[in-house]
Order: C-alpha cells, then structure tokens, then sequence
C-alpha cells in the first residue's frame, strides 16, 4: 500500500482552510494538445516523409533513437514554444512526447540534447536537396482537385544571429549580424512551399530565380494548365527575375523601387489625389457630426522601360493623399489585366501582407531565428524543421477550420459543430466572396471569423493557449492507454471539437501523371 504524500508547503492566504503542496506520483503532462496534431500528422505522413529522406550513416542495430523519432520530438518541441534542444533535456522523460515519438510513457527516455545536437550536424547536402523535393511533394499532395489558379509570394525574412554562426555576416540594410532565409509561401493555402538559407550579407533576391524555376517546372509536370503568379516587394523587382517569370511563362507582380523618372511620369497623379482629398476632407468637416475624411487613391498604368532591361514593361502607379501627407507606390507586372484594371492590380499586389502574416508566425510564434547551431548545414536543416512544424499546424488548422457562409450580425464565441470536409471559400451578403472585400468590409468579414473559429484562424499562440497547454494524466494499461483532462478545463470544447473533425475523411490527393 502506497504512503500517502507528504506535504512539501502550506500556505495560509486562504482563510477557513490551508492550503498544502503536494508532489503526485501520477505521470502528468502539460502538452496533452499534440495529440490531435500528432493523429493528424499520422494521417498525412508530414514527418514520416521528412525523415524518411534524411541519410543516416549509423548502424542500425547500434542505434537507439531514430531520425524520425527525433524529427518528431523537435518538430513538436517547436509547436509547444520548445524550440532550444536544451529543454529536450526535461521533455525526454514527458509521457506525450513519448507517445508522439511513437514509446510508450513507460519506455525508455527520448533523446538528450547532447544527441539532438549530434543528429542535426550529421544532415548532409543530399539530404537538404531531397527534403527540398519532399516539401513541393507535401505541398502538391494537399490538394484534392487540380488547382486553376496559384499565387506565390517571396519574402526574405531576417534572422539575427547572436554568436559565430558559419556564414553569418553583417546586413547594412538590417543593422545586424544575421541570416538572410529565403522563403516561397502559398497565398492560397498558407503553406511554405520551398525555403533557402543564405548568408547574412546575401541580396534579398538571391537564388529566387532559381527556385522559382524549379518550382514551376515541378507543378507543371502535375498541373500543365495551372495559371501561376508570383509577387514579391521591390527586392524582387530585378531583371534576373523578371526574364525567369517570363521564360518559364508565369504571371509576377513585383515591387518597384521609385526613380527621378517614373516620379515625373506620376506628378500629375499626385497633384489629381491631392486636390481630391482636399476636397474629400473639405465635405468631410462640413457634416454634422464631422466625419474622417477618406483617403485619396488613384491609379495609373503606362510602359516604362529601365536602362538595363531589353524592352518595356507595364508600371502599375498608386498616389495617394491622407492626413499624413503622400504616398507613391510602383509595381511592375505582366499580367494581362494590369492594364484595364491598374487599381485592381496594385490591390491584389498589397495582399501579400497576409503571406507576411505567416513570415510573422514562422519567426515570432515558431521562433524560426533560433539557428544558433555552429554549422551552416545543420542551420540550413532547422529552418527545414520549423518549416514541417509550421506546414503541419497550417494544414490542420484548414482542415479543421468552418466555413462562414455568411456575415452573422452577432459573431459567435461558442465551439462550432462538427461539419464533413475542409473549409470552402467563405462568402458574405449578396453573395460576395470573402476575397472581393475590401476596406472595411473585408476587415469585419475576418474579425468576425476569427471570433467565430479561433482555431481555424488562430497563430501558433492561439492554439497553444485553446489547444496544446493544457495538462492531462497518462495512465498506462494492458490494453490501452488512457489521457485524463479536466472537466473543468475552459477550452475543452475547442479539443473536442479537434478531435471530432479528425474523424472526417482527408481530401484525396491528386494523382500525379508523372508516377
């Protein structure tokens, strides 16, 4: 018969009993959340495929951890805000992350940090280039219906480097010792499609010609009648990327760094948006009450031709007045419409802001800049491993996420009901689909959203505070072995519900002719 616990501390701020500290025997956890994400990685191979790619020179029958156990204890580590191999050194021994590592809580101990360190500098160039292909294989089998229509967005994302990394060097632009990444999003579907780890004085643009023509050459061999486009801020906006988009036949809309030339073409512009706000701002105090006064946007298209390009291009122009004065923007693009519809243009231009969003949750919530191994390769091979966690919480938040079929006069907090198959296009009154907003239309359509599914909409700190943080007992049986929440615990309808939409049917991938 077990003693019962001793009490460690007492305190007495409550006054008609003591409080006591006891310490339990009972296996607990605090990340009992993986466990969805771990079935639904199970259903998607995300990290068997990962590992599956990666050389492994040992012996087998000397090895106790396996590559895929430790890209499993990493790449959850990183979902739960464990991004340092050092606290691995306290997770070997948690019963969900044995679990996730596919060992029973009463197993053996995962890797230790000094392990985890000795398997990430042993990845080598081969297996980089593979997880390369692995990452556009992942990306074109999440797809059920063939795709008409893609956008890529390309953004270099800083990561400032605190010690003597191999290659890191000094930015001008940034201000700081660092890596320069390079990474490919997918504005249709949130998922990072290819990265690159550069040195830290690379130029913005280095290598994304490149890798945008080995991705398009890999799509088309699936999708030969996708319509791709490309967009990228004016760092992109350089000829080397302009002939390979122009080559390889695909759309771009890029930014454009302003001249003493495209600003005289635009004066005229400027000065029609100013008077325009003048006058806006004008009616705007003559109402009762007084309202804002709205900006002043217009646009203009014309062909422009650079010193160092073999012909002209269209430059889309926007000027704009406000009470903060004036603002002008230019982007290049070879999209057929951009002539007809220049406003247009430069708008679904702007929209790479929410692909920056995710730039924002892979570094920020994902902690993408902690590359802080020596070598360069096994830098190269983190930036892989943030990757798989962030592309595995970006597929099972669209999977699980609600449709909203229409702009509700009250959001609704509550968890949602179950409903079969991924989220469709949301579309608001009169029909209008959510991508044809604008202003604030748009920004109530998805405030309402994000009230109304928060884990459908939510960053990586969303679904660790509804989802992953929550502490559970393992209790391990013959014949099963049983996770105990609270009833008690706030968020347990936002598990449940998880756990109920996994048992919908996955969109089946679409086959690629090529074999």
């Amino acid at each position: 018969m077990p003693l019962p616990p001793a009490t460690l501390f007492e305190f007495d701020f409550f006054e008609p009993v003591p409080i006591q500290i006891e310490v339990s025997e009972a296996p607990l956890t605090s990340d009992a959340g993986l466990l969805p994400l771990r079935q639904f990685d199970e259903r998607i191979g995300l990290t068997k495929q990962f590992a599956a790619v990666l050389d492994d020179p040992r012996d087998p029958e000397l090895t106790e951890h396996t590559f895929l156990e430790m890209v499993r204890s990493r790449v959850y580590g990183i979902l739960a805000g464990y991004e340092d191999q050092n606290d691995h050194d306290t997770l070997r021994t948690d019963p969900v992350f044995k679990l996730i590592a596919d060992r029973s809580p009463e197993d053996d101990d995962l890797a230790s940090q000094p392990t985890l360190s000795r398997f990430e500098n042993q990845i080598n160039i081969p297996s980089l280039k593979r997880l390369r292909e692995v990452f556009v294989d992942q990306f074109i089998a999440s797809f059920d219906t063939p795709p008409r229509h893609l956008t890529f967005d390309l953004d270099a994302v800083d990561d400032p480097a605190h010690g003597h990394q191999q290659l890191t060097f000094w930015h001008n632009y940034y201000d700081q010792n660092q890596y320069l990444p390079l990474v490919i999003t997918c504005a249709d579907n949130d998922q990072f499609v290819m990265l690159s780890l550069r040195h830290g004085s690379a130029h913005a643009a280095l290598g994304a010609d490149d890798d945008v023509a080995y991705l398009v050459t890999r799509l088309r061999q699936v999708w030969p009648d996708v319509v791709l486009h490309f967009r990228g801020d004016c760092a992109f906006g350089i000829p080397d990327l302009y002939d390979v988009c122009e080559r390889v036949r695909v759309f771009y809309t890029f930014g454009l760094t302003a001249n003493a030339v495209l600003q005289r073409e635009t004066e005229g512009l400027l000065a029609e948006a100013v008077a325009g706000y003048e006058r806006e701002r004008q009616a705007a105090r003559q109402e009762e009450p007084p309202r804002p006064a709205v900006p002043s946007r217009l646009f203009a298209g014309f062909w422009y031709q650079a010193g160092t390009w073999p012909g002209p291009r269209y430059v889309v122009a926007k000027a704009e007045a406000n009470d903060q004065g004036t603002n002008r923007r230019f982007v290049v693009s070879n999209r057929p419409e951009a002539s007809l519809l220049p406003g247009p243009t430069y708008d679904e231009y702007a929209m790479r802001g929410e692909s920056e969003n995710r730039n924002k949750e892979f570094k920020c919530d994902l902690a993408m800049n902690r590359l802080s191994d020596h070598r360069f390769l096994a830098n190269y091979f983190r930036l892989y491993l943030h990757a798989a966690a962030m592309n595995l919480l970006v597929r099972l938040r669209r999977f699980i996420a609600e449709p909203l079929p229409a702009l509700p006069t009250q959001a609704e907090t509550a968890p949602p009901t179950s409903q079969s198959g991924e989220a469709a296009c949301p579309a608001t009154e009169g029909g209008v689909p959510a991508e044809a907003l604008t202003g604030e239309e748009r920004q109530r359509h998805f405030r309402l959203r994000r009230q109304r599914d928060p884990l459908g909409e939510g960053h990586p700190c969303t679904w660790r505070t509804l989802l992953i943080k929550v502490a559970a007992e393992v209790i391990v049986r013959t014949r099963r072995i049983v996770i105990r929440l609270s009833s008690s615990w706030p968020h347990l309808g936002w598990y449940l519900h998880v756990c109920e939409r996994l048992g919908n049917p996955l969109p089946t991938p679409v086959p690629d002719p090529s074999g």
